[in-house]
């Protein structure tokens, strides 16, 4: 007796085995290719990151209260320094600062602001008034000497007391805002 013989598969047959193989494999080369080859820009905050403990700092409030970093741990701080003599440049740090916060809606009460006076000059009346949630804290010329660019930037604090972004003096308001906003949605704690 013969065996009867089969005849071979056709080729079309193999077409599904192969588009099955291909859909299983497509999201894996195009995760590589994602990752090595279009790159995204290196980093997509305004601010320059720093991640490191806060160095710390005590002063005075305007009404003789003394006032630490330790005093606004639980909530974000956006930190200012410089002399009472605010000049321009001061002057646009506070109004970025004061803008930035507002531009947080709800949020905002989860973020404070200080101004760190590094000298014992008076401070105008104008200026408090432009700015009431400002707290005002007068503190030692070289306060900020161990901060990572000293007084010449707009620091963020988290809650733990961690400097997480430094920021130009006279900063962009709405990516400052965007850097915030960003940081608040992803924050679980402040």
């Amino acid at each position: 007796m013969s065996v009867p013989r089969t005849a071979p598969a056709p080729r079309a047959s193999r077409r599904p085995l192969l588009l099955v193989a291909l859909v299983c494999i497509a999201p894996i080369v195009a995760s590589y290719l994602a990752y090595y080859v279009f790159h995204r820009d290196s980093h997509v905050n305004y601010g320059t990151l720093v991640a490191k403990p806060a160095p710390a700092f005590a002063g005075t409030t305007l009404a003789g209260k003394p006032l630490a970093l330790a005093d606004f741990k639980g909530r974000w701080l956006m930190l200012v320094a410089a002399p009472a003599e605010c000049d321009a440049t001061c002057t646009a740090a506070l109004y970025a600062t004061r803008q930035s916060r507002t531009m947080m809606g709800r949020e905002r009460d989860r973020v404070a602001r200080a101004w760190l006076v590094t000298d014992g000059a008076p401070l105008a009346d104008s200026l408090r008034a432009e700015q009431p949630d400002l707290d005002i804290v007068r503190v030692a010329p070289d306060a900020l000497a161990a901060w990572p660019r000293g007084d010449d930037a707009i620091y963020l604090v988290d809650p733990l007391g961690n400097v997480v972004l430094a920021w130009p003096r006279e900063p962009d308001i709405k990516a400052l805002a965007n850097d915030l906003t960003r940081l608040l949605r992803a924050s679980q704690i402040g």
